[in-house]
């Protein structure tokens, strides 16, 4: 029921559920279901063999996806100098971010060998003795709390942990707990029977996907297949070496330009980073993508979404201000809306430093006549 219910979201999500994490989400929640008895909910059985060797693939290929696509996609990851932007300019930094950036230049290369080691060599581990297995699960978990420690990527690192649950030997878990905790387990034929019938369906929905691994042409996050059962997974196959920000202003009745702030993304250079992991402000992540637009061409591009938050901003609609920190307009709407774009940076007297770029949207009014064209032409309601 969750997978399903999840799975209508992400069907119906467009961009805001366009993240890879959702498809991880849909194939590792599906997974999950062999893992479960089918017709005694009660019993605890053990883990088919074929549910075990599927996660280890799913393990396999999250940081194969990952890696291959870091070395094809910016040649930062080959000479070693990618983390030196990358706490920086990495889409929504928590308070750790800082400390991470300013480790010694040496420390950070070391960081990027230590990810193409982890990424690309440590998944052929999983074809070798449990003890060898055990070593690379345990490994995959420690990395993964490092990327926690280092950002708020979503629910991403999190969800990643479970198949590297999965590759460590049922012993090894016994010994660390106490032995009341060390139930029977039986085997459930019904179970184990489905999860055989599920993998050649696997096989088969993995052939596109080792093609994907295989090209110079990679993608990443995509899925082929209309349930995402199975899917090709990257992360940051380019690194961005400033980090640019969409800061919403708008105009109040006294002729002042106040700023809107976010949940979490950067804006008042006095505000700490903040810590949301696992949680997902998608808002934040989307207007993250929107600068890097608003940066290389100044157009909206895929960003029409925003010229639509902007229309809600102008009517002070109840529902987008619930994704924002606050609304400096609360006793009437604002004037006019525009967008502003600024460098960011850490800083050492503040949180960050930040310097005018450029004005990416100029200053609307409900009224402009351009704005109720594009609103028309999307089809969406001119009374919010």
């Amino acid at each position: 029921a969750l997978w399903a219910l999840y799975f209508s979201f992400v069907s119906v999500g467009q961009r805001w559920y366009s993240f890879g994490w959702e498809f991880q989400l849909l194939e590792t929640g599906f997974l999950a279901l062999f893992l479960a008895p089918l017709l005694h909910p009660t019993k605890r059985i053990e883990a088919p063999k074929a549910t075990i060797y599927l996660s280890w693939w799913l393990a396999a290929r999250l940081m194969w996806g990952a890696g291959l696509i870091k070395i094809r996609g910016d040649a930062c990851w080959t000479d070693l100098t990618c983390l030196e932007y990358h706490f920086e300019t990495q889409p929504v930094p928590n308070f750790l971010s800082p400390f991470f950036h300013s480790l010694p230049s040496w420390m950070l290369k070391l960081g990027v060998l230590c990810n193409h080691f982890v990424e690309l060599l440590l998944p052929f581990a999983l074809l070798g003795t449990s003890r060898i297995r055990n070593a690379a699960g345990v490994i995959f978990i420690v990395f993964q709390l490092t990327l926690i420690l280092s950002g708020n990527l979503s629910f991403l690192n999190w969800l990643s942990i479970l198949p590297f649950f999965l590759c460590i030997d049922d012993n090894v878990w016994r010994r660390l707990k106490p032995k009341r905790w060390n139930p029977t387990f039986t085997a459930n034929r019904p179970t184990r029977l489905a999860s055989y019938l599920y993998t050649p369906l696997v096989m088969y929905l993995s052939l596109p996907i080792a093609a994907n691994l295989l090209s110079e042409n990679q993608a990443m996050n995509q899925t082929y297949d209309p349930f995402r059962l199975v899917n090709t997974y990257g992360a940051f196959g380019s690194v961005g070496r400033t980090r640019p920000e969409i800061i919403l202003e708008g105009l109040s009745a006294d002729g002042v330009w106040k700023e809107y702030e976010f949940k979490c993304k950067p804006g008042s250079v006095d505000r700490r980073p903040c810590w949301i992991s696992p949680y997902h402000y998608r808002l934040d992540w989307l207007i993250w993508f929107a600068a890097m637009t608003a940066e290389r061409d100044g157009s909206v591009g895929r960003d029409s979404w925003f010229i639509h938050f902007i229309w809600k901003l102008l009517h002070n609609d109840r529902l987008a201000l619930s994704l924002l920190a606050g609304n400096p307009f609360s006793k009437a709407p604002p004037l006019a809306i525009r967008a502003r774009v600024y460098q960011y940076r850490f800083g050492e007297s503040d949180w960050w430093e930040r310097e005018y770029s450029h004005t990416w949207i100029e200053a609307i009014t409900k009224d402009t006549p351009e704005l109720k064209r594009f609103i028309r032409s999307r089809n969406w309601d001119l009374d919010p």
